[in-house]
């Protein structure tokens, strides 16, 4: 494979790309996180690792599912990479180095495509004020022709304006959004936050074998008698959905968007969606 961040060492990522790498120094453990990846229940499970969150008794929470749901993405809970570069400045590369070298490292993936339908219904079908404001009103102005979008997302829904599939997918593979400000992490690509070129992980995991692969890992880590992984839930987006999803997505900028996502799909041994490429 040939893509630049080939060529790119370990040291060379800026610090602030390394805000993924969630440390538990306790058993030795390092998890990158992606979002619309099982993410919410791998922090409860990394919370539970690093008994940071104390629980209204004043005990460490054993069980991922007593966790608030309010505290899951609270960034202060999760000790990570930019922050132990934030703590020790140019010293933390040595102690990046040394856990990179000691800890278990692992991260789980799912299919591109099937994760940008996930990131887009969890963000954009359900009524979600923050990324309206930062990203919905944006799209909205751009590639609904709608030159004065509702002020808040409540407004938009009641007067029934609502975001298409079709206009992310044109804010995706428009060049100005990347120019702008980089992808929001929910379709940041996958290698992208966690650069699989640079870290040898231990352990790739992925979302359509959830459950095998946790009870792997797990035992991997020697935790399984420690930790019960929240089971997976019901709603989750389906592969065979895509030709739904992309029925009014242009062939041609399907390849695009393919060709924007195919080094997860390479990297992570996704197949090419040839029937969504070839029609």
């Amino acid at each position: 494979m040939n893509f630049k961040e080939k060529s790119i060492t370990f040291d060379q990522i800026p610090n602030k790309a390394l805000n993924h790498l969630i440390v538990d120094d306790r058993h030795g453990v390092i998890y990158c996180f992606v979002p619309k990846v099982a993410c919410t229940n791998w922090k409860r499970v990394m919370i539970v690792l690093s008994q940071n969150l104390k629980a209204p008794d004043g005990a460490p929470y054993l069980d991922p599912l007593d966790i608030p749901l309010t505290m899951i993405h609270n960034s202060t809970l999760h000790k990570t990479f930019n922050k132990l570069w934030m703590r020790f400045g140019r010293y933390s590369r040595p102690l990046m180095h040394h856990k990179l070298k000691n800890y278990t490292k692992f991260l789980f993936v799912r299919d591109p495509f099937v994760r940008l339908i996930s990131a887009f219904r969890d963000k954009f079908v359900k009524p979600d004020e923050y990324f309206y404001n930062m990203y919905g009103s944006v799209m909205l102005r751009r590639y609904a022709n709608i030159s004065e979008p509702p002020d808040s997302v409540k407004e938009a829904f009641a007067e029934g304006i609502r975001l298409s599939f079709t206009h992310f997918i044109k804010y995706l593979l428009d060049p100005q959004t990347e120019e702008e400000k980089p992808f929001n992490e929910h379709w940041q690509q996958m290698y992208r936050l966690c650069h699989p070129c640079q870290i040898e992980y231990d352990f790739i995991g992925k979302l359509e074998t959830l459950d095998e692969d946790t009870e792997h890992l797990l035992k991997i880590l020697g935790l399984d008698n420690y930790i019960h992984f929240p089971p997976g839930y019901e709603n989750r987006t389906a592969l065979d959905w895509e030709q739904e999803w992309f029925a009014n997505i242009s062939v041609a900028d399907r390849r695009k968007l393919y060709r924007l996502y195919e080094t997860d799909f390479r990297l992570f041994e996704y197949d090419k969606p040839e029937t969504l490429l070839d029609e």
